[in-house]
């Protein structure tokens, strides 16, 4: 059953004025997650769509939570006090939902755990002492992207070493993603952020750019001697075996299908590439991982470290298990004839209305898993216990 999206506008209660929205795709025992980004240009389009990749993204994971989305108007690289009474207003105007946790908000573009949890603290929420405490959802993110590209690669019989690679956004997940690539011998050749983009077709010295990157932020595209400036646009249509839009969503319309150079695709933003044109690129024989396969790792990656894992465990779970997932995903849309988004997305739904039934079917073995995750969030059972438990849970979510 397709799940029918929610959209609430969050506005003042003084003035009247939009601070923001909240869209809930779909609900599990009545509560939705997903991130909450503060952007000066958010809609409610963008955030349907982000809030149906989190219901596609937690049924492919086969983990038990409803989709939904947040965003908050307001300038990301405002200063902190700026950016955090930007949050707490929206929180103030939302605090019912997010009192009664029907919507759980985490870090997105624009924000960080740490901000969430302040302003959830702001409006009188108590935070378990497990939760908010990761910091690492970019490059957990990064890590699926980059293995869902190794297994369309391998398909497409592109070799990872010494292949040409161009990632649009070098930001929390682009940045990481550029340096996989690199350590397994790529050559990332092209980056774009806001303030434009940079070309090298020998390979862009990334750790370099990353170091200066720091500092600079958007603007390292603007410094002399790193490349060639390109439009941010023009990424795209570069020589290039892999491409990753790691950016804004339909950042690839129909109309750019044609010029695209890649052969691989894997998506780390949501909803970057629009219906149409994810189709014509199928037809066309090119690889698309899908935004909610491709960069799932966030919520996987976040959800295994709250069970214990550490960082490189989970990385090394992503190269044994998740690479051969997307790999058995798109030999199955291969020989089914469907194109790869339509077969994941069936898979996706359906195991989301599995899961939901399970979760709320009532029984006593939910009941009490539920119970021990109450325990475990206030830390009050050891985090080396559920280490060694989760380990089955884990890899059944990705058989």
């Amino acid at each position: 059953m397709t799940p029918t999206p929610q959209t609430i506008v969050i506005r003042s209660g003084s003035r009247g004025d939009v601070l923001g929205f909240v869209c809930v795709d779909s609900t599990i025992n009545d509560r939705a997650r997903g991130g909450l980004r503060l952007m000066p240009d958010v809609s409610q389009d963008e955030l349907e769509k982000l809030a149906r990749a989190m219901t596609l993204k937690y049924g492919f994971l086969g983990l038990p939570q409803g989709g939904a989305k947040g965003g908050v108007l307001g300038d990301p690289e405002a200063s902190p006090e700026v950016r955090a009474s930007a949050l707490l207003r929206f929180a103030q105007a939302a605090q019912s939902m997010l009192l009664a946790r029907t919507y759980v908000p985490d870090a997105d573009m624009g924000t960080t755990g740490a901000d969430v949890q302040r302003m959830l603290e702001g409006i009188g929420v108590r935070i378990s002492r497990r939760e908010y405490r990761g910091s690492r959802s970019g490059d957990y993110t990064a890590g699926t992207v980059f293995e869902a590209a190794r297994a369309a690669a391998g398909i497409q019989g592109v070799t990872i070493a010494g292949c040409r690679v161009a990632i649009e956004g070098f930001g929390k997940v682009g940045g990481p993603l550029a340096k996989m690539f690199v350590r397994t011998g790529s050559r990332v050749v092209a980056i774009s952020t806001k303030a434009g983009g940079l070309y090298n077709p020998r390979g862009l010295d990334i750790a370099t750019l990353r170091e200066r990157g720091r500092a600079a932020g958007g603007s390292i595209v603007t410094e002399a001697g790193l490349g060639d400036r390109i439009d941010a646009t023009e990424l795209k249509r570069v020589p290039a075996e892999i491409f990753c839009p790691c950016a804004r969503h339909d950042s690839v319309r129909e109309d750019d299908v044609p010029t695209t150079a890649a052969r691989v695709i894997s998506c780390g933003a949501n909803s970057p590439i629009t219906p149409a044109a994810e189709h014509l690129l199928w037809e066309r024989g090119v690889i698309c991982v899908p935004d909610f396969v491709a960069n799932c790792g966030g919520v996987l990656g976040g959800t295994m470290e709250f069970a214990g894992w550490r960082p490189a465990e989970i990385f090394d779970f992503y190269d044994r298990r998740f690479r051969a997932r997307v790999e058995l995903l798109i030999r199955d849309a291969e020989r089914s004839g469907q194109p790869l988004r339509a077969a994941a997305e069936t898979l996706a739904l359906a195991r989301f209305d599995e899961v939901k039934r399970q979760a709320e079917g009532g029984s006593w073995a939910g009941r009490a898993v539920q119970a021990a995750l109450v325990v475990y969030r206030e830390g009050w059972l050891p985090g080396r216990l559920v280490r060694r438990m989760s380990d089955e849970y884990f890899q059944r979510r990705l058989s």
